[in-house]
């Protein structure tokens, strides 16, 4: 029986992943709208386009199954689910408006966790009991690792395209380089969408366990057909929304990028989001993106990166799960005493 209370949760991880997709719109943006490749507004549908084309290839929802089994089964309820987004929705939110690019991934795991642990301590169960710590533990590390492999590669990419293309006539490069721009763009655009919708996903598929219609070892990549075209819908319309204010401290407060540079800042990106989603890891976009700025930027020099507004960027990743989990847990208490 499909109850009000699953309507709502669905209705409100869609809202999430809407928001997702204007928050991180600036993620597969900020570079070609910087170098002036697309105006904003065609930035966007380019954008929005990508990220929907994902729903068409890739079937196997490892990131979902993921994040699906971030809280044990048995302290996974209704008002959990229903905690960790409000929670993820309020941050998201709060880090849009200040212009702050932290993880929409995180957000939506941090918020989940603390509901969970919540749970568990109100069972008289240990807070650790509620969370699966495996999954956990690769996803607090990767908030490390995810940029410093894309700011690695972009590294490289940049290194051997300043090679390759040594001799070329400036004029003639940067043509190339916006026309490439274009190809980098949406090969991010599509990564963040198979990436980031997933793990509403995860959400909506851990909302059916809860409520009973289906059980949780059928596995997420055998969900069904509505909720990743659900999913893939929002985060493609919240892309068309834009996020404006994250896109300028994006595409011009870390380092001032070039079309080259954005496309070797792009590709190093799509292709940390490709092997991590492979992997069933849920990394965050922003971070991989804003580590491959960076790389490009020390292809130069290390000056060149404005270092002030990396580090309080850092800390905004640092912050992004333990706020949203204390989020949820307040959330969830004041759920379970009402109810």
């Amino acid at each position: 029986m499909v109850t009000t209370l699953l309507v709502v949760v669905i209705i409100l991880a869609v809202v999430f992943d809407f928001i997702n997709g204007f928050h991180d719109a600036a993620n597969s943006i900020a570079t070609v709208v910087s170098t002036k490749v697309l105006t904003p507004f065609q930035a966007v549908i380019w954008a929005a386009a990508f990220n929907f084309l994902a729903f068409f290839i890739i079937k196997e929802h490892n990131v979902a199954g993921t994040v699906a089994k971030t809280v044990h089964e048995q302290f996974i309820t209704m008002h959990v689910i229903l905690a960790g987004l409000l929670a993820a929705i309020t941050w998201n939110l709060i880090t849009w408006w200040f212009g702050i690019p932290s993880s929409s991934s995180h957000t939506l795991i941090g918020g989940f966790a603390g509901a969970g642990m919540t749970n568990a301590m109100f069972m008289h169960s240990s807070a650790i009991a509620a969370i699966n710590v495996k999954p956990i533990l690769t996803i607090i590390a990767y908030i490390f690792l995810a940029p410093f492999i894309g700011l690695i590669i972009a590294y490289i990419i940049t290194i051997i395209i300043l090679h390759v293309c040594k001799n070329a006539r400036p004029a003639m490069a940067e043509r190339w380089f916006k026309a490439l721009q274009l190809v980098s763009s949406a090969a991010l655009s599509y990564t963040h969408g198979g990436n980031d919708a997933q793990k509403v996903m995860g959400i909506i598929y851990v909302s059916l366990v809860a409520s009973k219609l289906i059980p949780m070892h059928a596995g997420a990549e055998n969900m069904p057909e509505w909720i990743p075209l659900t999913c893939y819908t929002a985060i493609a319309l919240g892309t068309m929304s834009g996020g404006w204010k994250i896109v300028k401290t994006m595409g011009t407060k870390i380092t001032k990028v070039t079309p080259l540079e954005g496309v070797s800042a792009e590709t190093a990106g799509a292709i940390t989001l490709f092997i991590t989603e492979r992997l069933g890891i849920p990394v965050s976009t922003t971070h991989t993106i804003t580590g491959s700025i960076i790389g490009v930027g020390l292809t130069k020099r290390v000056s060149a990166v404005r270092w002030g507004v990396t580090l309080n960027l850092v800390w905004a990743w640092i912050i992004t799960i333990p706020i949203s989990a204390l989020i949820a847990a307040i959330v969830f208490s004041i759920i379970h005493f009402i109810g």
